[in-house]
């Protein structure tokens, strides 16, 4: 009997374990970076040990059948067409906007002040005023205890990080110049058809906003300081595309025989700039260099030394000691791939390389942590505006420079 009575009390006891808390995530958007991201949110917490564990309570598009189709291929609970109705869900808690630029501002100023917290793609808008209106709707919802992050993944890839790393414990000493290219070709055929990212409406602007994005944050995030002027050229080389058929507002559809319109943004730019303290830096970023598929290159040279990072080689980082003897000094590989190094804690053994996923994974991970912990996130969407201001500064100085000074022979 008193076995009895005991296996009864047992029976009746709470359980011994706690249930882990949850973020309940609503991602509007689900073609790429749609994509990208559901990896993220859907890998962090079986990888990382978090004090909340992501939940993909509903993704948003506006087309119904392609929404289902996303929510069920990447593990979605729900489906909305509309915004608005995910931003008004109990079980969501962050909204995670990854739509083109135009709607960044409306969406994530309305996430804030609904209460939410919110992780929005880069560039965080298309223009200066928008930015501004964002980054003071993050600061009103900051002192409420929400959290703004915007999306520059390239900051979570280990080497980079291990890179900020050296550079700030003075290991290449005073900088002095930083080079930064990011060359893609996927618009390299002139009969590409005129997707949204080639709309200045609806993209802000083309490779300068797509790709110098990433590498006017990563060179600031590693130099620890700001871009304090530039000067710039743009060129469109391809000025009208073919048509999409069956198209809304030009963002999807088929290739419509005939008929063409005009490209409104950038296929290249070219700037350089000047940091806080002097240094000098220069980029490039293009769409139109035929064979280069994701080609981000970074070169920072100092006083004491040299780093050196190829996106196509992620796991690597080149590093130069300019204080040792000339007889022996020289770039050395470094592979970042231990666990002391930065997110490799929680991966694989030493030498078995990550990838491109991986930094939405770590971008997830981050940002879970900044909200568990309280802490102000990184990057912010004050990043986010510092970065938009750059490149407001590079497209009025490419406007400048449109008029070419003949050169004297």
């Amino acid at each position: 009997m008193a076995r009895r009575e005991e296996t009864e009390q047992e029976a009746a006891a709470p359980p011994t374990t706690v249930p882990e808390a949850t973020l309940g995530v609503g991602m509007v958007g689900y073609a790429f970076m749609g994509a990208a991201h559901s990896q993220g949110w859907r890998t962090a917490g079986h990888v990382f040990d978090l004090p909340m564990q992501p939940a993909l309570a509903a993704i948003c598009g506006r087309d119904r059948t392609a929404v289902d189709a996303a929510a069920e291929r990447h593990g979605w609970a729900a489906a909305e067409t509309d915004w608005r109705a995910l931003i008004a869900r109990d079980d969501v808690q962050l909204v995670d906007i990854c739509t083109p630029g135009d709607s960044h501002a409306e969406i994530a100023i309305a996430a804030l002040e609904a209460g939410k917290h919110v992780l929005c793609e880069k560039p965080l808008a298309n223009t200066v005023a928008e930015a501004e209106a964002m980054t003071e709707a993050a600061e009103r919802a900051r002192a409420r205890g929400q959290v703004a992050m915007v999306g520059f993944n390239y900051r979570k890839v280990p080497a980079i990080a291990y890179a900020r790393t050296l550079i700030a414990d003075g290991r290449l000493g005073v900088l002095r110049h930083i080079r930064a290219t990011y060359l893609q070709d996927w618009l390299v055929d002139p009969e590409s058809p005129l997707t949204w990212r080639l709309k200045r409406e609806h993209a802000g602007s083309g490779a300068l906003g797509d790709l110098g994005a990433h590498i006017v944050d990563l060179a600031q995030y590693l130099a620890g300081e700001l871009l304090v002027g530039v000067s710039a050229v743009a060129e469109t080389f391809v000025r009208e595309r073919p048509l999409l058929a069956g198209a809304s507002a030009g963002l999807s559809g088929t290739a419509d025989s005939g008929a063409r319109g005009a490209v409104t943004v950038d296929d290249a730019a070219l700037f350089t700039g000047r940091l806080a303290s002097g240094a000098l830096a220069s980029f490039e970023a293009t769409r139109m260099a035929a064979g280069r598929k994701n080609a981000l290159r970074l070169e920072i040279n100092g006083e004491r030394g040299s780093l050196a990072f190829d996106l196509e080689r992620l796991n690597e980082l080149s590093f130069h000691d300019h204080t040792e003897p000339a007889t022996t000094a020289g770039f050395r590989r470094i592979l970042v791939t231990e666990p002391e190094h930065p997110y490799l804690e929680a991966w694989w053994p030493p030498g078995h390389a990550l990838g491109y996923e991986h930094t939405f994974i770590h971008q997830a991970r981050d940002l879970v942590l900044t909200i568990a912990e309280g802490a102000d996130p990184v990057p912010s969407f004050a990043d986010g505006l510092q970065v938009q201001r750059v490149l407001a500064a590079v497209e009025e100085s490419a406007e400048k420079s449109s008029v070419h000074t003949p050169v004297q022979s």
